[in-house]
């Protein structure tokens, strides 16, 4: 279907395209002070590790340096997660720390986890693109865009939510990781497609989020 976007639309996706193309850098001052900010929010009690410990493991990074994890998401899925951790921090808290429910003893890795929502989040969304020719998902994106310029970040919260609960609820384990992930964003999909919303506050899933 065709999308027509306002002139705000139009200027958010654009400055949501500059945020999917800047990797995450090691080298750069701002990247590493937002690992750390992560950290702090994350663990307020504990003392901030090198950039290189074995201790950002605990916080779901496959490797010591989480430098490597970064590859599909980017500077913006480090954002996400932050953005995550201020705005919904009891949500934040509980995935992080697997508090809800009966737990798989071979469990998703938080971090790693949510630089792979954001990055197929961003593929759903066809946010690269710049065709006039959109799924009703990316119309009804554009029209969370209009009143919420963080409408990416919010959905990037709440569609982690999401998976956590379909994990739940499956009982599932570590190699059923991408399938828990392609079918939330399958629901989230569903409900961008719901007429007249135009907030992420206003999704059905939305009431899972805890600030």
């Amino acid at each position: 279907m065709l999308i027509h976007l306002s002139p705000l639309q139009e200027e958010r996706l654009k400055f949501l395209r500059q945020r999917l193309n800047v990797p995450f850098d090691c080298s750069a001052v701002k990247h590493q002070d937002a690992l750390k900010e992560l950290w702090r929010l994350a663990y307020p009690n504990r003392e901030l590790p090198p950039l290189k410990s074995d201790l950002w493991k605990e916080m779901g990074w496959q490797n010591s340096d989480p430098a490597t994890d970064f590859r599909s998401g980017g500077f913006m899925s480090l954002e996400n997660l932050i953005y995550f951790a201020r705005n919904y921090p009891d949500s934040f808290h509980r995935l992080l720390h697997k508090a809800d429910g009966e737990r798989a003893e071979w469990e998703y890795p938080f971090a790693v986890a949510g630089v792979n929502i954001s990055y197929m989040l961003a593929q759903m969304l066809d946010l690269q693109s710049e065709n006039r020719r959109s799924s009703k998902a990316r119309v009804g994106f554009a029209q969370l865009l209009e009143d919420d310029e963080m409408a990416f970040d919010n959905l990037f919260c709440l569609a982690f939510q999401m998976l956590d609960a379909q994990w739940l609820a499956r009982r599932a384990s570590y190699m059923e990781f991408n399938e828990v992930l392609k079918s939330t964003l399958g629901q989230l999909e569903q409900e961008l497609t719901i007429g007249g919303v135009s907030r992420v506050q206003n999704l059905p899933s939305f009431r899972m989020l805890r600030r």
